[in-house]
């Protein structure tokens, strides 16, 4: 095995599950929306300036591509607006859940030195 596969196999496996089938459901999407569009293979891959063989692997979701790449070929399909909101901190459930469970349970005043203290 040369040291290429051995990273691109590694990069999978330390991917978590979840992860992996968010990548990959992400390509399929993005091939989709290309097809929708009547953009070739040929034609996309020289709009992201990367290779054919590139495309089809941020099509099946290989998480080697890079991330400048996918924000292209966002940028091409008119989707790049969802990748601006994608962790937006408003759409963050569990970020609001925990701040909200942070929120002290009363407040009290401080005496100020005007109380006698």
């Amino acid at each position: 095995m040369s040291a290429k596969q051995d990273t691109k196999t590694q990069t999978w496996s330390s991917l978590p599950l979840p992860a992996r089938a968010a990548l990959v459901r992400l390509g399929r999407d993005i091939a989709v929306a290309r097809r929708k569009r009547r953009i070739s293979t040929a034609d996309m891959a020289s709009r992201l300036f990367v290779s054919r063989d590139t495309l089809w692997r941020l099509e099946r979701g290989d998480p080697s591509v890079a991330i400048g790449t996918l924000a292209t070929a966002l940028y091409v399909l008119q989707l790049h607006d969802r990748l601006a909101t994608l962790a937006a901190a408003d759409r963050d459930a569990l970020g609001l859940d925990l701040e909200t469970a942070a929120l002290p349970q009363r407040i009290r005043r401080r005496p100020s030195r005007d109380d006698g203290a």
